[in-house]
């Protein structure tokens, strides 16, 4: 397969690193999950996909995520939604289809609303948002906090536990929660003005899918779909379920291309 050489960026003091697949619009955007980097088994079968179709490919690590600069313990979502923005503005051009993983489909839709606010909508083709996560810390985090976590927030500023995904714990800063109430896109109806289709993990033990659920009734004018996978977990990477997000952007650069 063709090599997507890294290039680097600075962002808000951080060297992002950026990978970018020229070719045929629309664009496919890969936004990944919290602590996952670029070089993930999805990610990379949308690479070869890209390799393999011609189209434009273009994904990037957060900063504290994979190759790119900066400290983990200092990402927010608005930090991470602003490095995202900018890789999108210097590496791609016209309307691109924003594959959210996770976290990455709360950066999708924020991206989706800043992108409008600032005259630029028709960078927006449609969104596909895999066990979509937007408003974790408010929905997910915040209600199962124990005592001690919350001492930790207080005390030091962060807590940290097991993760069934890395040998390294999972880290959830205090910053991490305050931001993401100033981020929230669940509070009230949500207006993409483009196709949506959601794919979520019947067996997810970690985004249960009913907020994937309540995620879709929040957009009630937008042309959404819902696809639900009865065995699939929050990775969604097993060869059907590659096979289905596959299928899934073929079938968006099909209506919108």
């Amino acid at each position: 397969m063709a090599s997507d050489p890294v290039t680097r960026m600075e962002v808000g003091g951080a060297q992002i690193a950026v990978r970018a697949r020229k070719g045929t619009m629309p664009g496919v955007v890969w936004l990944g999950g919290y602590k996952s980097d670029m070089l993930g088994t999805k990610a990379d079968a949308l690479n070869q996909w890209a390799e393999k179709s011609g189209h434009a490919f273009l994904r990037h690590d957060y900063s504290g995520h994979g190759e790119s600069g900066g400290e983990f313990k200092d990402g927010t979502i608005s930090r991470w939604l602003a490095e995202s923005l900018a890789v999108l503005r210097a590496f791609s051009e016209g309307p691109q289809i924003f594959v959210g993983s996770s976290m990455g489909a709360w950066i999708a839709l924020r991206m989706a609303q800043e992108l409008r606010k600032a005259g630029e909508g028709e960078r927006i083709g449609a969104l596909i948002l895999l066990a979509p996560a937007p408003d974790f810390t408010r929905e997910l985090v915040e209600p199962k906090l124990t005592d001690a976590q919350r001492k930790d927030l207080t005390e030091k500023g962060y807590f940290a536990e097991p993760s069934e995904y890395s040998d390294q714990p999972y880290m959830y800063t205090r910053a991490l929660i305050e931001d993401g109430a100033q981020n929230l896109v669940m509070d009230r109806p949500i207006d993409t003005h483009c196709p949506v289709q959601i794919i979520q993990g019947v067996a997810d033990p970690d985004v249960p899918f009913s907020h994937a659920l309540k995620l879709a009734s929040l957009m009630p004018s937008d042309d959404v779909t819902l696809s639900l996978v009865p065995e699939g977990d929050h990775r969604l990477s097993r060869p059907q379920d590659l096979e289905l997000l596959i299928g899934a952007v073929e079938s968006m650069i099909e209506r919108i291309g």
